[in-house]
């Protein structure tokens, strides 16, 4: 084990020359789930589960991946920024008392809860809704959490193969824009006017549980365990508001991590049953389809072929369980409905409400969805689309604006209300975000200003000012040109007036994170340097014993986040490389100074590597007169050597310096009352004072400066730390690489680094 230090993060490290490669490393992609397959060298899994999945295989295998460490440690790092994950279960854990365990901890806590899996009871949070009805939640305990977040890791990508095309929510690449866009798509090109409007009565808790088991099977996913494990997850008990206890027949809790995808897998069925009804029904003639650019199958001699028959045209677009069926007539339509109805409760034993589930001529009518109101109207002798926002959409957004600006109103400083502000303009740009795909957009987004004007004047009175400063980019970038603007001590308000509409765009169908093409194709601009995503799986794969998985989760960020860089040179570095000047590493025993000198002198050919032995008399001239000498020493050199100025500038001590094995150190333990009182009367004391001596090194008068680096883990994690720290009080600590940065550059001159002002990085 050889532990390094990069930055000023510790890191552990397993060194295999054979696996070190700086070759054929794939670049590092933008998106964050990708990124994180990345770090955790998952990617390769996943996509051998997607083409098994797309040639039609079956699994029995998938709890050897799910209970794999890196699949485990991918769970917390995807989950940790989840704002459910502050919110406690039954148990009041939530993911800051989980980031404090020890990382083999975790690990091993959920391997083993995942080996013989019954989940704690799931606590219902009644949420509120605008209608004045509420909205049942699901919040598992932190540790179930956790276990569903490997299970969906695993199940996904064997799902996405089987998934139609025309099914949006809870997809990765997918979302409500791209529903939008379909349903402008079959309104304008495919000129379908009369649309099936289906709402199913409580869906989420009236899922059986037995049909969905079967479902799950015949898409391929055919671990038995696996399987019951997650009828275990769907049977949890339910503890309610008042405290009673309800075991679940039926249902999916809406708030679980795996909810949404078992949601999707259970209308699947539905999406290919109504794709089966027309677009997918086989002709007796085999005709040639033409591939466009963004990869969609021109189907139109197939269609052409089919309308002569006496099929109905339909087409299913949905998103979770919000879905609609378009069709050319309204005769279609009516047969349709009928025949929806009916198959959902005779496959999925589901009802329709009657109440909201409707057929719509959107010729006549506007037809709701997703937040939108879509209707055709003529245009030059056509049809084309205009959509507005829907009336409960604007109330909702109406309310929650107001709400924020009363926090404006009332802060305890300007620190908070600065904050205010800050949250009201992200509410603003979540609005313009998502409704911008609305062809008439900006009328509603008026007639909410317009309300707001109101609200601003009584509330905000005179300290709302019509010019301000704007400092922020996207501010200046997006609302700059707004007469609306206003702002309130200096910070600019956006104005919800001000929006620009945008199309919705039709998702290209070769996008995909489970293939190589497919991610190309989602990020094709940010690359790293060849061997950074290899160091970072080293990263990932190697432990730092006695730190949190916290810990080992953000080193893995701080790499990648400085492109696999020194903050310091600006040099890319690997796995053997200590990126510092004039360094003396420390070694408690001459036979571990030999074997790491050995391991990395071949690795270092950038520095003046001088090794201290008994034979060497000239390693202490050598390293002062060296301008990037690295020194590993022992011996004296604990005690007995100046180097002053920037002869040294950084100390790394490998081993807490305690004294050796010897006759007078076992009559001492002998006569002890117990191992921990001779550790403390006669170890620590001896260990703290040779601590300080090799610190000394580094310090010898007042003008001299450094960074110490103990690299043994027993310095913050055993009873004597708090005497260590004690011992070295007069050293400030530090948790970043630009700390040390700052300080290195403003202290040491230019002759240190060997470079211009403006040639620094």
């Amino acid at each position: 084990m050889l532990q390094i230090v990069i930055g000023v993060e510790i890191h552990s490290f397993e060194y295999d020359k054979e696996k070190q490669t700086r070759k054929g490393a794939l670049p590092m992609t933008k998106q964050r789930k990708l990124r994180h397959l990345e770090y955790y060298d998952l990617q390769a899994e996943y996509d051998d589960l997607y083409a098994k999945s797309k040639q039609g295989a079956t699994f029995t295998h998938l709890m050897e991946l799910i209970a794999n460490e890196n699949n485990i440690k991918l769970a917390y790092r995807n989950i940790k920024r989840n704002g459910g994950s502050n919110t406690p279960g039954v148990d009041k854990l939530n993911i800051h008392d989980i980031e404090k365990v020890d990382a083999e901890k975790y690990v091993e806590i959920i391997q083993r809860k995942l080996a013989w899996y019954k989940p704690k009871p799931v606590k219902r949070v009644e949420i509120p809704k605008p209608n004045g009805k509420t909205r049942p939640l699901g919040i598992p305990t932190m540790i179930d959490r956790l276990v569903q977040q490997c299970i969906l890791q695993v199940l996904e990508p064997i799902c996405e193969a089987k998934f139609h095309e025309r099914s949006n929510g809870f997809r990765p690449n997918r979302g409500a824009e791209h529903a939008i866009a379909q349903c402008y798509r079959m309104i304008q090109m495919q000129k379908l006017y009369f649309v099936v409007d289906i709402d199913i009565q409580g869906f989420f808790d009236n899922v059986n549980h037995s049909k969905l088991i079967k479902q799950m099977w015949n898409l391929g996913i055919q671990d038995k365990k696996l399987l019951s494990v997650i009828k275990e997850m769907l049977k949890a008990p339910i503890v309610m508001p008042d405290g009673t206890v309800v075991k679940p027949t039926k249902g999916t809790p809406q708030g679980g991590i795996l909810s949404p995808l078992l949601s999707n897998i259970v209308l699947n069925e539905l999406d290919w049953w109504i794709s089966s009804q027309w677009e997918t029904m086989p002709t007796r003639k085999q005709y040639y389809h033409q591939i466009s650019y963004n990869g969609t199958e021109n189907m139109g001699h197939t269609y052409r072929a089919l309308r002569t028959t006496n099929l109905k045209e339909m087409y299913i677009i949905r998103y979770a369980d919000d879905f609609k069926i378009f069709c050319r007539k309204r005769s279609d339509a009516q047969k349709v409905f009928i025949a929806t109805e009916q198959w959902l409760w005779d496959r999925l034993k589901l009802q329709i409400s009657r109440e909201k589930s409707k057929i719509v001529n959107l010729k006549r009518h506007y037809s709701e969805f997703l937040g939108f109101e879509l209707k055709a109207v003529k245009k030059n002798g056509g049809y084309v689309v205009r959509s507005h926002m829907t009336d409960k959409a604007m109330r909702k957004e109406t309310d929650m604006l107001i709400k924020q600006i009363k926090y404006i109103q009332n802060p305890k400083d300007a620190r908070e209300e600065g904050a205010a502000v800050n949250i009201y303009n992200s509410m603003v740009w979540g609005i313009h975000n998502y409704y911008r795909y609305a062809t008439d957009v900006t009328l509603d987004c008026r007639k909410i200003q317009f309300q707001l004007n109101r609200v601003f004047k009584n509330r905000l009175g005179k300290r709302l000012k019509k010019h301000g400063e704007i400092k922020n980019k996207y501010i200046f970038e997006h609302y700059g040109k707004s007469k609306q603007m206003r702002y309130v001590c200096n910070v600019p308000m956006c104005p919800v007036g001000y929006i620009q509409t945008r199309n919705p765009m039709y998702k290209k169908k070769s996008i995909c994170k489970y293939t190589v093409d497919g991610r190309s194709e989602i990020h094709k601009n940010l690359k790293f340097d060849e061997g950074v995503i290899a160091v970072m799986h080293m990263l990932a794969r190697a432990f730092s014993k006695s730190r949190s998985i916290e810990y080992q989760d953000n080193r893995i960020s701080r790499y990648a986040a400085q492109y696999g860089k020194c903050a310091v040179t600006g040099k890319v570095l690997w796995i053997d490389e200590i990126h510092c000047h004039h360094t003396a590493i420390l070694f408690t025993s001459y036979k571990t100074l030999n074997l790491v000198h050995d391991l990395l002198r071949d690795r270092l050919t950038a520095y003046d590597t001088i090794c201290m032995t008994r034979s060497n008399k000239n390693a202490i001239t050598d390293f002062k007169k060296s301008k990037n000498g690295i020194l590993f020493a022992s011996g004296s050199m604990w005690e007995g050597v100046d180097c002053v100025g920037d002869c040294l500038s950084s100390v790394i001590i490998v081993r807490l310096p305690f004294p050796m094995r010897s006759a007078l150190m076992e009559e001492k333990k002998n006569n002890s009352d117990s191992v921990g009182d001779f550790v403390d009367r006669y170890c620590t004391p001896n260990m703290l004072i040779k601590l300080r001596q090799g610190v000394g090194r580094l310090i010898r008068c007042e003008s001299d400066t450094g960074v110490v680096s103990i690299l043994d883990p027993r310095a913050i994690s055993k009873s004597y730390s708090g005497k260590i720290g004690q011992a070295l009080h007069k050293f400030p600590k530090v948790d970043s690489v630009q700390e040390i940065e700052c300080f290195m550059r403003g202290v040491k001159n230019e002759e240190y680094y060997g470079e211009k002002k403006e040639n620094r990085k």
